[in-house]
């Protein structure tokens, strides 16, 4: 009837472990325990409700937690015997305590939560994040009104009526509040390089030895076209001969994409980690990494699939650089950075969580092609969506697939089987422990 998940756990007995887990319920998703059932799902026999047990129970958590979390319970049939079902729901402003720590559900168990944690996940229930906070350290004479007002005109030009000096244009877009900066003006207009902003930037021959480095402290706009910069630099470029007087060149990555990769990157950095942003430039390949890790609540298959809400780490920057045109719209750059790539005939660029950040890694075309070209058969566009994620995530699931897609698991095992036929796709080992292969890039 029941199985012990995301939502759902067994408790024996009533403890503090219990109240731990209706915590961890109310800071994700909600949930139930189901208290009188052992471990293994069976009824626990030497269990009993007495006739306050309930109520005494109910208090306990509410006294246990902070802010209050008042449970459902009630007392329902369970392969023949009675037990109690605690029931709570997510809770508006998160996160919650027990007994002075904060716990979060993932898949089955409950994990503590670190300390950035707690205070993102708080920052999110109160539509808030970090860069709209008061940034103690810095003053209005920290950043460069020059600065300001080329960012206004650049806004001018994407036709906004602005009438307002510099001072009063950062007022009214709530970057000074209260006459003191917000964490997001300094970094948006700082006069001098500081550490918190720091980019390393390196040209490697092979994945020891570097051939060119540079660094990069600016203000996150400026650092934009030092990026892209460096990177120009050092990928190759071909002309292309079209019979006409003016030849044209072509780039070895879509220069597109690889802009909305250093936006992204620069835009949703976790500006209070420790770890510098670094992008690594080899010969066939451009790994980009950022600190801040996904949220909890969307997986890489969210992100290929399109399926999630996005929730920008650093709202104030990321609403400011879409009135400057520098980004379109929240949550919709992954899928145009893989239609670039798609264009170009490239690989799809890899997207994966390491360590304490985000990774992007895009490579090249084979240089070295194959003696006989493989012939590629017609492929639908949900077989495309199905590679794509199963390049990235080789060991996904046939309900993950399904989940990612929106789809039924019946035919996500369908056009498996279709894609094995056509020899783009085979399975490497067991249904348990093995894996997909993507035979041939489509």
């Amino acid at each position: 009837m029941y199985t012990e998940n995301q939502y759902i756990e067994f408790k024996s007995s009533f403890n503090d472990e219990l109240i731990e887990t209706l915590s961890a319920f109310a800071n994700t998703k909600g949930g139930k325990v189901l208290l009188g059932v052992s471990n293994n799902g069976l009824p626990v026999k030497s269990f009993t409700v007495g006739t306050e047990s309930i109520q005494q129970w109910i208090n306990d958590v509410k006294n246990k937690t902070q802010p209050s979390v008042i449970p459902d319970a009630e007392v329902i049939e369970y392969k023949g015997s009675r037990i109690v079902e605690f029931s709570v729901q997510e809770y508006p402003v998160k996160p919650v305590a027990c007994r002075g720590r904060y716990f979060k559900r993932v898949r089955n168990s409950n994990h503590q939560m670190s300390l950035s944690e707690v205070t993102d996940l708080h920052l999110r229930s109160i539509n808030s994040s970090w860069d709209s906070y008061p940034d103690l350290a810095h003053s209005i004479d920290d950043i460069s009104l020059e600065k300001v007002q080329r960012a206004i005109e650049v806004m001018k030009e994407n036709h906004f009526s602005i009438m307002e000096a510099p001072l009063p244009f950062l007022v009214k877009y709530d970057l000074i509040r209260d006459n003191k900066l917000t964490n997001a003006a300094y970094l948006l207009f700082k006069k001098k390089d500081s550490l918190i902003t720091t980019i390393e930037l390196g040209h490697f021959q092979d994945e020891i030895t570097i051939k060119d480095t540079a660094r990069t402290k600016a203000d996150v706009l400026t650092q934009i076209e030092q990026v892209l910069e460096f990177v120009r630099k050092h990928i190759n470029k071909k002309v292309i001969i079209t019979g006409n007087a003016h030849h044209t060149q072509k780039w070895q990555y879509p220069m597109e994409a690889i802009r909305e990769i250093v936006i992204n990157m620069i835009i949703h950095r976790d500006y209070r980690s420790a770890s510098d942003s670094v992008v690594k430039v080899f010969s066939n390949k451009i790994e980009f990494y950022n600190p801040g890790r996904l949220p909890e609540n969307i997986s890489i298959e969210d992100l290929l699939s399109n399926n999630y809400k996005s929730t920008p780490r650093n709202k104030m920057i990321a609403d400011f650089c879409k009135d400057m045109r520098l980004i379109e719209k929240y949550g919709s750059g992954i899928r145009r950075i893989m239609d670039y790539f798609r264009d170009e005939d490239l690989p799809i660029p890899d997207f994966r969580n390491v360590s304490d950040g985000f990774m992007v890694t895009v490579r090249a075309e084979n240089t070295t092609p194959p003696i006989t070209p493989p012939i590629t058969p017609p492929i639908t566009e949900l077989e495309r969506k199905i590679l794509d994620i199963l390049r990235l995530e080789p060991r996904i699931t046939n309900k993950g697939m399904a989940v990612a897609l929106g789809i039924g698991i019946y035919t996500v095992k369908e056009y498996i089987e279709k894609l094995k036929n056509k020899d783009l796709l085979r399975r490497v080992g067991n249904n348990r422990s093995g894996h997909w292969d993507v035979m041939k890039r489509v």
